[in-house]
């Protein structure tokens, strides 16, 4: 049983983690491997919409992913937009990344590799990943223009999809451990974070919702 404050706390964190970018027509489209195949739910949807000609499907496996995609996070995204009806010379593959950082690097290379020139980026990830995905490819693509996107859903709503309700905690407690250290790291841009989303996220942590935490973190800063 999750407990009502650490619900409320979470809310916080989910709200702020959403860009709440408005889409608009792209370069290409970047859907980030993960364990939720709504994202390629989504970035397929935003293809048909006419909001990028070119989708890069990015991810290896992980931990968390390996049972349920064990052919991999991108091909199993590719697999699921050519079901929602995306030509498959639309979809370029990028199999090899185990992390967001090599998300952004790998897609780059495979785009420049297929001729792709890319002004604007539909960066396409898990709702509680847009901040810090946008926050790492300003810093390591800066020269390109980034919209986030994500499967438009409430934390509730987006839980009950996964089926896990504290695993979701957990991710939103990383992510926003990413977004405070990683600026740090030279990984990404450094964003304002209200102090109410840090307490937040403090009493989450303190709580036990730390299984996506980078452990040590204190001694890498």
């Amino acid at each position: 049983m999750i407990p009502a404050q650490a619900w409320a706390d979470a809310r916080l964190l989910w709200d702020y983690h959403r860009m709440h970018h408005t889409p608009r027509p792209c370069s290409v489209a970047v859907g980030l491997g993960s364990h939720d195949l709504g994202v390629a739910d989504v970035t397929a949807e935003l293809y048909h919409e006419g909001m990028a000609p070119v989708i890069v499907f990015t991810g290896a496996t992980s931990p968390t992913t390996r049972a349920r995609m064990p052919r991999g996070e991108a091909v199993h995204y590719r697999e699921r937009a050519l079901q929602l009806g995306v030509p498959e010379s639309a979809v370029l593959l990028e199999p090899r990344a185990t992390n967001t950082g090599e998300n952004i690097e790998f897609s780059k290379a495979v785009l420049a590799e297929a001729g792709v020139p890319v002004s604007s980026v539909l960066l396409v990830s898990k709702p509680y990943e847009e901040r810090r995905s946008y926050a790492m490819m300003r810093k390591l693509w800066p020269d390109v223009e980034v919209v986030s996107a994500s499967t438009p859903m409430g934390l509730e709503e987006y839980a009950d999809s996964i089926g896990d309700a504290r695993m979701v905690i957990d991710m939103i407690v990383g992510a926003l451990q990413r977004v405070l250290l990683f600026p740090g790291w030279s990984l990404a841009i450094e964003q304002a974070v209200p102090d109410t989303v840090v307490d937040a996220y403090e009493r989450l942590r303190d709580q036990g919702f730390t299984s996506r935490i980078i452990p040590d973190a204190a001694q890498r800063t």
